[in-house]
């Protein structure tokens, strides 16, 4: 398998931030660690083992990325005017550095993917720029972005919040036809530490029936708990889904 490690200083955060590649071909897939993780996330809790057969079989190539989630998402004690721009920022660079890297690598619309806050992360992307990719994967993922700030929200935050922002988004909004080419799942366990989760991703249901969005919404059973050891068992589900096509 193909494993490139790459680190370079991003001009929207003003640090340096790396990037790890796994693969040589094949659907590109932009990888969202978990909360407060960074690019080596998937491989050191087993996910780039549990899916090197489509890597090696080049499927898919997987672009994963870092975050900066301690100085925006975790920092509960931080300005929050602060953390808001922190993020958006950390959007620009995924939109300004990191998708230009991987069209540089791979020619093919990515995937977005994450577990977790890295569900979170997939759905800010998508939502926000469904042109750019040519679907979604989120598991486990949260979608209020108040949750993480006391129901704190300015308009910076609002725009990274997709249960705010695509409640409000017009019915004939030019992104809900976008959406509609493109295949959306969102699955969540309903076991423990999923009540956030369940919460919000039940409301991402109620907003895309109620907009015409096409996309699964799968809840799994009461013994699906927010862990890598169902996020391997949906990841193998799904990505084929998403594959059946090329």
């Amino acid at each position: 398998m193909k494993n490139e490690y790459i680190s370079f200083l991003s001009k929207n955060l003003n640090r340096d931030m790396s990037i790890r590649i796994y693969g040589n071909g094949g659907t590109p897939i932009l990888v969202f660690p978990t909360q407060d993780a960074m690019s080596d996330n998937f491989e050191n809790f087993g996910m780039i083992e549990t899916l090197k057969n489509f890597i090696d079989d080049e499927k898919i190539q997987l672009f994963c990325v870092d975050t900066v989630d301690v100085e925006t998402w975790s920092n509960v004690w931080g300005d929050k005017v602060w953390r808001a721009n922190r993020q958006e920022s950390y959007y620009k660079y995924i939109i300004e550095e990191v998708l230009p890297l991987i069209r540089e690598k791979n020619s093919n619309l990515p995937i977005v993917t994450g577990c977790s806050l890295g569900g979170f992360h997939s759905a800010i992307l998508f939502f926000r720029q469904p042109e750019l990719f040519s679907g979604i994967l989120s598991l486990s993922g949260v979608y209020d972005a108040k949750f993480f700030f006391d129901g704190w929200l300015n308009s910076t935050l609002y725009d990274n919040s997709p249960i705010d922002f695509l409640t409000n988004m017009p019915k004939n909004h030019k992104y809900i036809e976008i959406y509609n080419q493109k295949k959306i799942i969102l699955c969540i366990g309903q076991g423990q530490w999923e009540d956030e989760g369940r919460r919000t991703t039940a409301i991402m249901r109620e907003i895309f029936n109620q907009k015409n969005i096409n996309a699964l919404v799968d809840f799994w059973g009461f013994d699906v708990d927010h862990d890598w050891i169902w996020w391997k068992k949906q990841i193998l589900y799904f990505l084929p889904k998403f594959l059946e096509e090329k």
